[in-house]
């Protein structure tokens, strides 16, 4: 979990800074830095959650050998 706010409060940060420098508004720049990271850190979140199941999976020995 540390690793997906640490990703998040990276995400907020950059997410102001291009929309501040592309449109000039502070409050444009502060709304893109709260709805877009917002969604991408819970994408994410689960996106990690389902890469470790897939990663577990084929760790798993298979075949008729497989005990």
């Amino acid at each position: 979990m540390t690793k997906t706010l640490t990703f998040a409060s990276l995400h907020f940060c950059v997410a102001f800074s291009v929309g501040w420098l592309l449109t000039g508004s502070f409050w444009v720049g502060g709304a893109l830095a709260v709805v877009e990271p917002a969604c991408n850190t819970v994408v994410f979140h689960f996106h990690e959650k389902l890469w470790k199941r897939i990663e577990a999976r084929r760790a798993q020995p298979h075949g008729p050998l497989a005990m």
